[in-house]
């Protein structure tokens, strides 16, 4: 047998319940999906499997929850035909290019800003209301907002704001929210299935005339994309990827109360369970946590979650021996080809983990799954 692509983590009480009852459709109340750009990509055919075949054959809503890659991935997975949608997501995050201007080391956040919005404005054009009128779906778009001198991108303030924020994370984690605060942009009026006591937080309604804005924002990585200024809907100031305050949504999920399953579905049934699709095991709570490795431990607030994750050793027979991520843009450069060539390889090969998934489906192995 070859190299496994695929590993299983559970929180405790998740690890109680996939031992009693497996996993079914409707055991899911919440889908996370985390920042990390290129990353997200090896997800691509477990998002095809889970929204586009196993998940419809439940009913409960199912809350999804996005930073940056991720808020564009659960959004996709709103629209009608998700398979398909997910199909060109992949494309076009792929062939995503940013000529380098002649003379310049990187390419301006300005340019980048604008394409990425086109390409947004492309791919959900007309099609807005599939994403806010799921029937079962409700979206929840993580932003960061900026406070104090990260209330406006400034050429100047904006590096010392990022600066002092960086410092005060490293204090305490709370201390960050003095410079950034969390803004979620919700539809359907849908209350956040996450608890708000550990960072300052602030819920907005997601509608037709915010939602490019918002999605924008979470996906703008500050110096690499502009801030976006003054969401409709939403208190004035700067708004950045919200991964900055969210990076991989180390949350305290509350679920949905088990009514909410139908009928069929006692409380024995231990419904509730938080489906991570990830590429790593940790779920590191902010961007600014990425060298805290203190910070990257599972806590109590991960119980009720199931984490899908790529096996260190298969990552290791990908091009590169490595998840598809953001350096790729600098070693290919204007070599689009040859990124796309890698990065395709990379996202064919992970189709092993859904094949996996689904086989685990049929024939749950407690022995394949660890703790997370």
């Amino acid at each position: 047998m070859g190299i496994r692509a695929l590993q299983i983590y559970a929180g405790p009480g998740a690890r109680s319940h996939l031992a009693s009852h497996g996993l079914l459709p409707a055991h899911v109340d919440v889908i996370p999906a985390a920042a990390g750009g290129p990353k997200g990509l090896i997800l691509g055919p477990l998002d095809r499997f889970i929204f586009g075949h196993w998940l419809p054959q439940s009913s409960q809503p199912v809350a999804l929850v996005g930073a940056s890659i991720g808020a564009w991935r659960m959004a996709t997975a709103c629209l009608n035909e998700p398979v398909a949608a997910f199909e060109r997501l992949e494309h076009d995050y792929i062939h995503q290019h940013y000529e380098l201007p002649e003379g310049q080391k990187r390419v301006p956040a300005q340019q980048v800003s604008a394409q990425f919005g086109s390409s947004l404005q492309q791919f959900y054009g007309g099609r807005i209301g599939e994403v806010l009128g799921h029937p079962r779906y409700r979206l929840h778009i993580m932003t960061s907002h900026g406070r104090r001198l990260l209330h406006r991108e400034h050429p100047l303030w904006t590096p010392v704001g990022y600066a002092a924020a960086f410092v005060s994370n490293a204090v305490q984690r709370r201390a960050l929210g003095g410079w950034l605060e969390r803004v979620v942009f919700s539809a359907q009026s849908a209350p956040l299935p996450f608890a708000t006591d550990d960072f300052a937080t602030l819920q907005c309604a997601l509608n037709e005339g915010n939602f490019m804005a918002a999605l924008q924002a979470s996906c703008s990585i500050p110096f690499v994309l502009k801030a976006v200024h003054d969401i409709a809907g939403a208190p004035p100031g700067a708004y950045w990827d919200g991964g900055i305050t969210d990076y991989h949504l180390h949350l305290r999920y509350t679920g949905l109360p088990i009514a909410a399953h139908g009928a069929g579905e006692s409380a024995a049934a231990g419904a509730g369970i938080v489906l991570y699709p990830h590429f790593q095991k940790a779920v590191v709570p902010g961007w600014l946590d990425k060298a805290l490795k203190s910070r990257h431990r599972a806590t109590s607030a991960l119980d009720s979650m199931v984490v899908l994750a790529p096996r260190a050793e298969w990552v290791q027979t990908l091009p590169n021996a490595k998840l598809p991520d953001r350096t790729d843009f600098l070693r290919y450069g204007n070599d689009l080809a040859s990124r796309v060539k890698v990065w395709t390889t990379a996202t064919r090969a992970a189709q092993q983990m859904a094949d996996e998934f689904a086989a685990w489906l049929e024939a749950p192995d407690m022995g394949q799954v660890l703790p997370l």
